[in-house]
């Protein structure tokens, strides 16, 4: 009967031990914040200054990135800093602190012989790369008799951009993989040489 006895209380106490360990769990991940090397996932409406919708990811995968490793742009990873899981935010991003002013130098103007002719069209999108190796899109300003206007711009340059976001996790961040280095790519396409 001892036997049966401290059976029994010792699965209660294993029992025990497994939801203390549970709700401590829980209570961690409630009170855990959005700082630098935290992995953090989240749901997004972007929109432009005018209200209209540029992108959502409502009802699909959740956005996820690191806290602190530049994946984001840099006026929304700020206001982001400090938010909790479950927590949401209306953010108003200032060009300066998202994909910059329009530069004018980033506007070419090319011969019609290094434009595909499918792409010398005004709005097309064409892909360039830059000397480091990284995709750059390039959009078709302008066609003209002889040549055509690229503009090596980020789209969302010069505008001011309207996030709606909520936290929905946040962990510790997994190490890096090991890696070979290479170049970093740089936060903004420099505008080619003429």
């Amino acid at each position: 009967m001892r036997k049966i006895s401290a059976l029994i209380f010792g699965v209660l106490v294993f029992k025990l031990l497994v939801a203390a360990n549970a709700v401590a769990a829980e209570e961690s991940k409630n009170n855990a914040v959005v700082k630098d090397g935290m992995l953090v996932r989240l749901q997004y409406t972007l929109s432009g200054e005018d209200g209209k919708m540029i992108e959502s990811n409502q009802g699909k995968e959740p956005l996820g990135y690191v806290q602190g490793q530049h994946m984001m742009i840099p006026g929304l990873e700020r206001e982001l800093t400090g938010m909790k899981v479950g927590e949401e935010k209306h953010v108003v991003v200032k060009p300066e602190d998202a994909y910059g002013l329009v530069d004018p130098r980033a506007v070419q103007e090319v011969s019609k012989d290094r434009v595909p002719p499918e792409g010398q069209k005004v709005g097309a999108t064409l892909a360039a790369t830059s000397p480091q190796g990284v995709p750059i899109p390039v959009r078709v300003k302008e066609v003209k008799e002889k040549t055509v206007v690229l503009d090596f711009n980020h789209p969302l340059a010069g505008k001011t951009l309207v996030f709606d976001v909520k936290v929905l996790d946040i962990q510790t961040a997994p190490p890096p993989a090991a890696q070979p280095s290479a170049p970093a790519a740089p936060a903004k396409p420099a505008a080619p040489n003429k």
